[in-house]
């Protein structure tokens, strides 16, 4: 995991925690990275989440062998990356603390303690000379926090990204990038693509060997294919040419007109299809293949003069988190008043670019032969 002899890693696995931001389910765990680069002067690159500390202190000596660092860079302020500060500073009372001004006001709302005459503030562009190498700070607002930094370190062409191109997934269990990094961002970073492509404008303009986030693997081959896909993220395109059928279904109406639909549309052509029933599935996975497919179908049970509540809780998601520029074709269910549609409606046009598909179609408790043909007229419209 090292970069070079001179930049190590020192973070450590997660394997038992079971929500990140208690809220994800992270079957494979995470990872809390953090790194050392040894020089002239030595850095920390970030701590770790306190769950972790006993280890991370152990990986941190071996790699220091007895030498005493000189700065901490916090890139990001957030519990998981910063939960050994207080822990270290009392360890290592010459370790000044490197962050952003912003960080560095938010830190007595977490720590009980006076850092005042350890602190170093950062802006853009300012530079940390460690000797051979060099730290160049670029301010990375809202991904995901405020007061984010990241930092370039030229002599070996490194960029530690702070949360950008994080990933679930410990990085003791082997799997493809793209899947768990595509459910962290959209549900992580996912509101923030104006300020996320921002970020990218940055990068274009250095030479970059290796990408060092704080969650997932370090990046150093084929590093066009991550910063493309994270570019298609940012910027709310759909990354795959496809439909994804999101059911919300009380005694099984619904999820059989769903179902149908979904046939209906490989037999139409679609070029890929995906089907949840949201009651059950994972919310965030949810959000990842609205966000990664062309288009949408919503089909939900009139509920309580409303719509049923995991229909509502997946676009509530989908607003806070920026859903945009997509086709959406609308299904609703009720027995004896459907009003889901007009809930789903609301919902999504409050959200930027988004083209609810004509007709909006209506089965009352089970779908019959004379729902047939609106079903396969919504299906050819949203493929149009």
């Amino acid at each position: 995991m090292n970069i070079s002899e001179n930049i190590k890693y020192i973070g450590v696995d997660d394997l038992d925690l079971d929500l990140f931001e208690s809220q994800y389910i992270v079957p494979n765990g995470i990872s809390y990275n953090s790194y050392l680069i040894e020089d002239e002067y030595i850095a920390i690159m970030d701590t770790v989440d306190s769950r972790r500390g006993d280890v991370w202190f152990s990986n941190l000596e071996v790699a220091l062998d007895g030498k005493q660092p000189n700065y901490l860079v916090v890139h990001h302020l957030e519990p998981d990356h910063a939960g050994e500060i207080v822990r270290l500073v009392a360890k290592y009372p010459e370790l000044k603390i490197v962050a952003s001004a912003r960080a560095l006001q938010m830190l007595p709302q977490f720590f009980n303690l006076n850092f005042s005459d350890r602190v170093i503030a950062v802006n853009e562009g300012d530079t940390l000379k460690l000797g051979y190498h060099t730290l160049t700070f670029f301010a990375a607002p809202m991904v995901h926090w405020p007061e984010v930094i990241v930092s370039y370190e030229s002599s070996e062409r490194v960029l530690f990204s702070a949360d950008a191109f994080g990933k679930f997934g410990a990085l003791s269990h082997e799997e493809d990038w793209a899947c768990e990094a595509r459910r962290y961002y959209f549900n992580i970073c996912g509101k923030y693509g104006n300020q996320v492509q921002s970020l990218l404008k940055k990068m274009v303009q250095l030479d970059i060997d290796y990408i060092c986030p704080l969650h997932g693997p370090i990046l150093s081959e084929n590093l066009d294919y991550y910063i493309g896909l994270y570019d298609c993220w940012s910027s709310y395109q759909a990354e795959t040419d496809g439909v994804f059928v999101a059911y919300a279904s009380i005694h099984g109406g619904t999820a059989e007109v769903a179902k149908y639909l979904t046939t209906l549309l490989k037999q139409k052509g679609a070029k890929k299809v995906s089907i949840a029933d949201l009651s059950r599935c994972d919310m965030a996975e949810a959000i990842e293949d609205a966000f990664r497919m062309s288009r949408l179908v919503v089909a939900a049970s009139s509920y309580d003069a409303g719509v049923f509540p995991p229909m509502y809780d997946f676009l509530h998601h989908l607003q806070i988190k920026s859903f945009q520029r997509r086709k959406v074709g609308i299904v609703e269910n009720g027995s004896w008043a459907p009003c889901a549609a007009r809930i789903m409606t609301d919902m999504l046009q409050k959200m930027k670019e988004i083209e609810i598909v004509e007709p909006i179609v209506t089965i009352r408790s089970r779908m019959k032969p004379a729902d047939l043909p609106q079903l396969e007229m919504l299906a050819e419209e949203l493929l149009r």
